[in-house]
């Protein structure tokens, strides 16, 4: 079948305006979409699963038995890299590469851009003589100096100071893209500091894995290692490429700044788990060859709640390798889409007034020997280790409610949390009536209090339907971390983010609770009490403590903002005020004491935090603004004169009627006066928030300057946006320069 190329019409860039005839063309294109090519596997996922992923099988094949080993040690057991054996590796990775095609390799790393970076080399030298050999020495494997000047390193680095370092992360696996090895890396300054989010989010990885194996071996002695598992749950939409090439702001921020409802959009409840069009279908075909082939463990598939929104989840995996999986997935994400005909869009909220985009992190802990510790047992003392690691968890949500949040939260984000379609902006956890119920009992000492109800059977009269196990807990999706039985499931995490950022968070302030109830255990121990006593105790006093984190209600409600406050948990919704957290004193001193991030880290990174939230309202302030003065109001006024056009004519031809003139002409005189009145406003409030643009960049600090573009310039986007909305619905559809919602948002 032949491939859907875009036309050059469908390449417009943002500073040609498209007429309104125009943009019906490119509609029309758009519906008549041709067939792409479709990707075809006949083996099965399982037997191309890692095809170009240089796993522990590729090691086997081409290390050195020795090196092999070594390797095993590291990934497994988090052994120190030998140096020694870096040639032997590096020398087998290339024999691989090389016989998969690969010429070039690259330190593939995370920045503090929110994306990923790259630089790449060929496997080329010198050989004295005169020709070129093929070579890749364990030094380049292992290290590279990429220019950290031009990163976001928040003031730790000058421009003229321009050495940073990355360094192979070994326990990611390196991988093939296209003709390219990819070497998965952290990234550093040369004097130190942590320049991306792998560094901090391994370190506490390693927190969290110390500390819970200490709490782990009070219940069993023979657990020498216990894994962090994340299974994130990746929401996206996806419109036709020329549609989106037709709308500068699309393509500028990711979102529409302007769009007025469908008459249709989510409220049929229709879209979800609804069938998958066949485009796109074939196009998440393609997507789960791609990741399958490069060891990215994909599983699910379906419609999500809004029109043209849609879900894409793997099975869970060890938190460092789902981080480096989730940022290799939204990158191919994007690439396939536009084979498809299609853009993939992981802002949280492209579309006003349907539900945005989230990722789920799903989170847990597990022992080496398997013991999931936030699982219910079957005996007294798995229940107890329950307990201890469910109420511990709360306890670290509570501590650090407000750098939770902080850890979510970014200028895109903001307009999806809160909106009565995701968790809300305050950090609460429902544990579901049976677990609540259980820590009651603990609580109060009851005798049976560890004895935990299992699964209900349900029976419907239909004799034909199996019997159903209910699970001893609901769902509730308008808490932010949720139990979900076996596990905690972090709501909140949006769409476009690099999740390390709110797993490194949630580790590190795990990792401390953990630690501080070990310590107060052994402190009752060494004072006579026995280990099951002494960690009651704690326990006990610990429930006591997390109630005001405890919510199983409506979190969407207004009543619970109120009793939120009560409660003392972090009310805040400014992004550039929420991010303060960070440099509370209990953040930073945990951060230190598990020794995942300085102070100053954590001050250079909130300076980045400001300083892009900054850009990213400016930017759409600057498009916002072109597109109201160069598209809108130029369409707008030359359709009034239209109309102003038609009631002269009708004035002269009822000239002696002037009565039955003003009668006919009505609704065009009152259409007049309306597009007037929204003119007016957009073109006042437009050279308003200029100015108040200018005003905000004057602003030396960026905390201050972030504050003043939240406070000052955001809300003039959405009050300005109404009026551009009203008038969409008052021009002629026929001269309307920019697909509308009803275009955007259902695919053909």
């Amino acid at each position: 079948m032949k491939k859907y190329v875009p036309s050059q019409q469908n390449r417009k860039t943002i500073n040609q305006t498209m007429a309104g005839k125009l943009r019906l063309q490119v509609v029309d294109e758009a519906f008549k979409r041709q067939p792409v090519e479709v990707a075809v596997r006949r083996e099965r996922p399982s037997e191309y699963f890692g095809k170009y992923v240089f796993n522990k099988q590729k090691m086997r094949k081409y290390l050195p038995s020795k090196a092999y080993k070594k390797m095993c040690e590291v990934i497994d057991n988090g052994a120190p890299f030998d140096r020694a054996i870096a040639d032997e590796v590096a020398e087998g990775i290339k024999t691989w590469a090389i016989e998969n095609g690969v010429t070039h390799y690259t330190h593939w790393f995370q920045p503090l851009t929110e994306g990923t970076a790259e630089k790449h080399d060929g496997f080329v030298e010198h050989d004295g003589k005169g020709g070129m050999v093929e070579e890749f020495e364990g030094k380049l494997l292992v290290q590279q100096e990429p220019d950290a000047s031009s990163f976001p390193s928040g003031g730790i680095r000058s421009t003229f100071e321009a050495r940073g370092y990355s360094a192979w992360d070994p326990t990611s696996p390196v991988f093939i893209i296209g003709d390219t090895l990819m070497i998965p890396t952290i990234f550093i300054s040369y004097t130190g500091e942590a320049l991306d989010y792998k560094v901090p989010l391994k370190k506490a990885l390693y927190a969290v894995d110390k500390a819970a194996t200490s709490v782990a071996q009070l219940f069993y002695p023979e657990v020498k290692k216990v894994v962090c598992n994340l299974g994130w749950e990746q929401e996206y939409f996806l419109v036709d490429e020329s549609l989106f090439a037709a709308r500068p702001d699309l393509v500028m921020t990711g979102r529409t700044l302007m769009g007025h409802d469908s008459a249709k959009n989510q409220q049929m409840d229709d879209h979800y788990f609804g069938s998958i069009p066949a485009r796109v279908e074939n196009y998440m075909r393609d997507i789960e060859i791609h990741a399958l082939e490069l060891g990215i463990p994909c599983k699910t598939r379906h419609n999500e709640v809004a029109p043209n929104q849609f879900e894409l989840a793997p099975i869970y995996e060890e938190t460092n390798l789902a981080v480096d999986h989730n940022m290799l997935l939204m990158g191919i994400m994007k690439r396939v889409a536009r084979k498809h005909g299609f853009r993939c869009l992981l802002h949280e909220k492209p579309f006003k007034g349907v539900n945005g985009s989230g990722k789920h992190n799903n989170w847990s802990l597990a022992t080496n020997t398997g013991v999931l510790l936030h699982a219910p047992g079957k005996t007294p003392l798995d229940n107890l280790r329950f307990v201890t690691f469910t109420v511990e968890t709360l306890k670290a949500v509570l501590d650090h409610n407000g750098l939770l949040k902080a850890s979510i939260m970014s200028a895109s984000n903001a307009h999806r949390l809160g909106a009565n379609e995701a968790p809300p902006a305050i950090i609460s956890s429902f544990l579901g009536r049976t677990v609540t119920d259980l820590l009651e009992h603990v609580e109060k000492a009851d005798e049976d209090a560890f004895k935990m109800r299992g699964k209900k059977s349900f029976k419907l009269d239909i004799p034909a339907i199996p019997e159903l196990l209910i699970d001893n807990t609901d769902r509730n999706r308008t808490s932010p971390f949720a139990f979900t039985g076996n596990r905690f499931e972090f709501r909140a995490v949006g769409s476009e983010a690099n999740c390390a950022s709110a797993m490194l968070t949630l580790n590190t302030a795990v990792a401390e609770a953990l630690t501080d109830f070990r310590e107060r255990v052994d402190a009752l121990i060494a004072n006579g009490e026995t280990k099951e006593k002494a960690i009651l105790n704690v326990v006990r006093e610990d429930i006591k403590y997390i109630k005001p984190i405890i919510f199983n209600g409506n979190g969407y409600g207004e009543e619970w903002k109120k009793e939120a406050a009560r409660r003392g948990l972090d009310c805040e919704t400014s992004a550039p005020l929420i991010f303060d957290r960070y440099l509370d004193e209990a953040s930073i001193r945990m951060f230190e004491r598990m020794k995942v991030m300085t102070r100053l880290e954590l001050e250079a990174r909130n300076e980045i935090k400001w300083e892009t939230y900054t850009k990213k309202i400016q930017i759409e302030s600057r498009i916002f603004g072109d597109m109201c003065l160069n598209h809108i109001i130029p369409v707008v006024t030359k359709y009034q004169s239209v109309l102003i056009d038609n009631v002269h004519k009708v004035m002269e031809i009822f000239a002696d009627n002037p009565e039955k003139a003003k009668k006919i002409s009505k609704e065009n005189l009152y259409l007049i006066e309306s597009i007037s009145e929204h003119e007016s406003f957009i073109i006042e409030n437009v050279e308003k928030m200029i100015a108040e643009r200018k005003a905000a960049n004057a602003i030396t600090s960026e905390r201050e300057k972030a504050i003043a573009y939240h406070d000052n310039i955001a809300p003039l986007l959405e009050e300005i946006r109404y009026h551009v909305d009203k008038l969409e619905m008052i021009v002629d559809d026929e001269a309307w320069p920019l697909p509308k919602y009803r275009e955007l948002l259902f695919i053909r």
